[in-house]
């Protein structure tokens, strides 16, 4: 998107009532014309939240969010907690420098940011340092976020890069170990599965994608982030904001899945909520909207079985009495 395409965006956004906007990436920084994004879009009165990994904050970029607060705490990615990590996951020599170049002028001038992080092998033993650091940080008011579960490329280009890529990640019983590092999450989960537990049925969007908008780099819109089925998108050149979300997410929200595993499974499982099955992982994994993607499947069962909801050799789609045994773990009896 050109500036004036982008600027047009933001104002059929705020036409329709957008009340806040995510600049995210990539590195949205990257953009030269971010400064006048950023106002476009405080000027129309959204909040604006950035997701960054602060290597590019200047001074100047600094002061113009004291000038004009950016009405939400920006997000930071940290990739390590020393040059020898960061840089290793970057791939770029001097990327931590920049990092904490980025991250000291928005301490000295006491801008809001949290921070998460992406663990890889080469940081993954730096979680409690990671923390350590976090708790000094005035806005970290609870423990921060990761991301484990790293997403395959959609591109389909490089089966090499998606094997990589799966290597990665945590295995299951890792992924549920991170999870409850925060003795306070227990008592988290039991609220969340007593709302949240239970079948979605043929239903494919049981999420929020297709309630807000997600425009990429070349002005597409899309349901989520994630999603770039050629069935769920369309180019905003051809067609206004309004038509995409009066219209049309409104009716691809109301698709049913028909493939035969998943109306087997994941329509008759009670593990949806602890389950990130959906058409978006679906089509990064297998270039559908609802294949069951089997990475997810071990991971929400893993969890399953660590909150004592399923047995070890049970499968939750074939459980019968699920309402009764969320009732139990909700009350934590």
């Amino acid at each position: 998107m050109d500036t004036r395409f982008a600027l047009d965006v933001l104002k059929q956004a705020a036409d329709l009532g957008c009340m806040s906007v995510r600049f995210t990436g990539g590195e949205p920084l990257l953009r030269k014309d971010f400064s006048e994004l950023y106002l476009a879009a405080r000027r129309l009165g959204m909040r604006v939240l950035l997701f960054t990994n602060a290597r590019l904050i200047t001074p100047e970029i600094a002061d113009l969010f004291i000038r004009v607060p950016p009405g939400e705490v920006m997000e930071i990615s940290v990739y390590g907690m020393n040059a020898w990590s960061y840089d290793a996951v970057a791939g770029v020599k001097g990327a931590f420098e920049q990092f904490r170049r980025g991250v000291n002028i928005l301490l000295d001038r006491g801008i809001p940011f949290y921070v998460k992080q992406a663990l890889l092998p080469q940081n993954r033993h730096e979680i409690e340092e990671f923390e350590a650091w976090a708790t000094t940080l005035p806005w970290m008011t609870s423990p921060p976020e990761y991301a484990v579960n790293f997403d395959l490329r959609t591109r389909r280009d490089s089966a090499e890069k998606n094997k990589r890529i799966s290597s990665l990640r945590f295995t299951p019983e890792e992924t549920v170990a991170l999870s409850l590092r925060d003795p306070e999450h227990l008592a988290e989960l039991r609220e969340f599965c007593s709302r949240f537990l239970g079948p979605q049925g043929d239903r494919l969007f049981s999420c929020g994608a297709g309630l807000s908008p997600c425009i990429d780099s070349y002005g597409t819109a899309q349901m989520c982030l994630l999603l770039r089925h050629p069935q769920t998108v369309i180019d905003l050149r051809n067609a206004s904001l309004a038509h995409v979300m009066v219209d049309l997410f409104p009716l691809l929200r109301g698709k049913k899945a028909s493939n035969p595993e998943y109306l087997r499974r994941c329509a008759n499982c009670f593990l949806k909520g602890l389950c990130e099955q959906c058409p978006a992982k679906s089509w990064t994994e297998h270039g559908s909207l609802d294949t069951p993607v089997e990475y997810l499947c071990d991971v929400a069962h893993a969890q399953a079985r660590s909150l004592g909801l399923i047995a070890e050799h049970e499968r939750a789609w074939e459980i019968a009495d699920w309402h009764h045994r969320v009732d139990r773990f909700s009350r934590g009896t």
